[in-house]
């Protein structure tokens, strides 16, 4: 995706986003291609601000995700856990900054996110992101490095209410021997307080015949990635981003 799409938004700094930084919140996603998000993003330009870093609109993020020996994360999601944790590092990079995360879905659908300043990935956890992350989650989890993904986003905030959307694009899987692009794929998140469909956003889409859609770039990468791991739930999921990549 070109910058150039995004030059006729407003800009928000990223010190304005505290209102809306949306720790607890109900996630909604969306999958589309880059050319139909391309035909819709124009209308939203009088909703929405977009976050500008620098002179930065498009920004490029890494993430490393860890989990255990047997990649229990992976399959609480797999087997419809509805309470379940993530812990990856993303690393803004444009921004030069880093965070260790827990992201914790609830019973009710909320998700809440908590999350530290590190240095940068760490492939071995280090003292301080261990305490971490045993006082987040409240366990003793022995934890390995198990997937890259990089990709690049955009973000749009709501002027008003309290709601942020994530655009991304570009996404890429890396283990240590393996590599996966998803070409053409875009992910569509909205993040609100309360779940509301009849936002600008949440209209374009549904005029624009784009459903929501389960997402986990986690739980994706290691279904494309992984030999001999259960996989069907994904199945589905899988099918409709071979079905926008052709």
């Amino acid at each position: 995706m070109e910058a150039s799409s995004l030059s006729q938004f407003y800009p928000i700094a990223l010190k304005e986003m505290n209102s809306v930084s949306l720790l607890k919140r109900v996630d909604t996603k969306f999958l589309t291609t880059e050319s139909k998000l391309l035909e819709f993003l124009p209308s939203l330009e009088k909703d929405y601000r977009v976050l500008e870093v620098g002179e930065n609109r498009l920004m490029n993020y890494s993430t490393l995700y860890f989990d255990t020996e047997d990649l229990k994360a992976y399959s609480d999601h797999h087997n419809g856990k509805a309470k379940r944790q993530k812990i990856r590092m993303r690393k803004y990079i444009d921004s030069d900054l880093c965070f260790l995360e827990i992201k914790e879905k609830q019973n009710s659908g909320m998700t809440n996110k908590t999350r530290c300043t590190i240095a940068d990935l760490e492939t071995t956890l280090s003292t301080k992101s261990k305490k971490f992350i045993k006082k987040a989650t409240n366990k003793d989890l022995v934890l390995k490095p198990i997937l890259y993904n990089y990709f690049q986003r955009f973000t749009l905030v709501n002027t008003q209410r309290s709601e942020r959307v994530t655009i991304d694009s570009c996404l890429n899987y890396k283990t240590d021997d393996k590599t996966k692009e998803l070409q053409n794929i875009v992910v569509i998140e909205v993040k609100q307080e309360k779940q509301n469909l009849q936002t600008p956003i949440c209209k374009a889409l549904k005029t624009n015949k784009i459903r929501t859609s389960s997402f986990s770039k986690y739980c994706i990468g290691v279904a494309n990635l992984f030999k001999d791991i259960k996989a069907n739930q994904f199945k589905e999921l899988n099918l409709k981003i071979n079905k926008l990549t052709n």
